[in-house]
């Protein structure tokens, strides 16, 4: 009876993440479009201005000044990163990447899908200076938009399939971490960096002491923002080192984890707010004057080439080899068609890959490109996994229930 508890309680824990993450993968790309015909209608004037208005916070003698879409980029998908820190955090510890058996095959092919478009990225651009600074546009796996897209096929794909995308978009997430803290990190700020090595040293304490009130840690998560968006590194990674600060084993009087308490409570806020917020500011490209020719040129084409051909073959290369040498198996329930339709749909870069492409290029004559780029990638990987998915016979017995034993 305990071990049926435990198991039901696992499914359906799984079965609310997707579902949400499916619901917000929908309205995320409802808020695309809507940024798309902005930018190609009379609105369009309205829309850019709406992004530049300045917006001002002043402390004292601190003073945060951005134009509108910057707060987004920095302050609201530091919150979106701090979801991701919580749910890389769980997954590692007693999630779906807690045991070498579960995490080898979604790990090394969230690498192969991170290598291989890099690789095809540097190759279409070498040579053109810099325009190869966008090297890690094509990396990346939005994971709402991907499952908004599965959430389409109801029970045609198996749970097991959703974890695997789920676990290798969570892999490439912790790897876009990484590329951002070091290959997109501004002039340092000395002082300031100090000051968030010493806020991130409290937010150790109140986990060290137990303390399972969520409002400490907000407030001091709040001063790390602050010192780390001054400090010259990028403001998203105080997201991450909140995360990581956050008790996944200490519980309140009620038995609630801070961690799981936090995670349960931003979760819908990033799928229906903060990501939709952010694709309505990032997603418009006026398509006015653009050719095929312009999708032909380096910078477009090797984003949509790395998303849409890169990840693909980066995702099955790595699980083919893995599998081939008996290190690992399929997810179960799934076959090697189902396979190659998920890691089309890892090349759903969309949100992002739009957010790297923000951090690798600021000047205008960068944002057509970028856009155009990441859309076409993400569109004909999105298409070409959602018919492989709808039209390729699942394996026979296969029921919703696979892959979460």
């Amino acid at each position: 009876m305990v071990i049926d508890n435990a198991f039901r309680k696992a499914t359906d824990g799984i079965s609310t993440f997707l579902k949400l993450e499916s619901a917000g993968g929908l309205l995320l790309m409802a808020t695309a479009v809507l940024a798309l015909v902005c930018s190609n209608s009379p609105l369009r004037h309205a829309y850019d201005d709406l992004l530049k208005i300045p917006v001002e916070v002043r402390f004292g003698s601190l003073i945060i000044a951005k134009p509108l879409l910057l707060w987004v980029n920095d302050g609201l998908m530091a919150i979106f990163f701090l979801l991701v820190g919580l749910e890389v955090k769980r997954e590692v510890i007693e999630g779906e990447l807690s045991t070498p058996a579960q995490v080898v095959l979604p790990v090394v092919a969230g690498v192969g899908g991170m290598v291989v478009p890099a690789l095809i990225y540097f190759l279409i651009n070498r040579g053109h200076g810099a325009a190869l600074n966008g090297w890690a546009i094509p990396t990346a796996t939005d994971i709402a938009f991907a499952l908004g897209i599965l959430s389409l096929l109801g029970n045609r794909v198996p749970v097991s399939l959703k974890i695997f995308l789920t676990a290798v978009a969570i892999a490439d997430d912790l790897g876009a971490i990484v590329i951002i803290a070091l290959f997109y990190t501004a002039d340092l700020s000395i002082p300031m960096l100090l000051f968030a090595i010493v806020a991130i040293a409290v937010l150790i304490a109140l986990n060290l002491l137990k303390i399972t009130r969520i409002a400490p840690y907000a407030i001091v998560g709040v001063i790390l923002w602050v010192c780390v968006l001054k400090s010259g590194v990028h403001a998203t990674l105080a997201g991450v080192a909140l995360a990581f600060a956050v008790p996944l084993r200490t519980k309140d009087a009620q038995g609630h984890t801070p961690l799981h308490q936090m995670e349960h409570g931003l979760h819908p806020w990033v799928a229906f707010a903060v990501l939709p917020i952010f694709a309505f500011a990032n997603a418009g490209v006026s398509f006015a004057g653009v050719t095929l020719t312009a999708l032909a040129e380096p910078l477009p084409l090797g984003i949509a080439a790395g998303l849409f051909v890169g990840k693909l073959v980066g995702v099955c290369g790595a699980s083919a080899a893995l599998v081939g040498l008996g290190l690992a198996r399929l997810p179960e329930g799934a076959n090697w068609p189902q396979l190659v339709g998920i890691a089309a749909l890892c090349g759903v870069g969309f949100t992002m890959s739009l957010f790297i492409g923000s951090l690798a290029f600021e000047g205008p004559e960068y944002f057509t490109p970028v856009r155009l780029g990441v859309i076409v990638g993400s569109m004909l990987s999105g298409v070409m996994g959602y018919l492989l998915l709808r039209f390729v016979q699942g394996n026979s017995g296969t029921t919703s229930s696979n892959g979460t034993n």
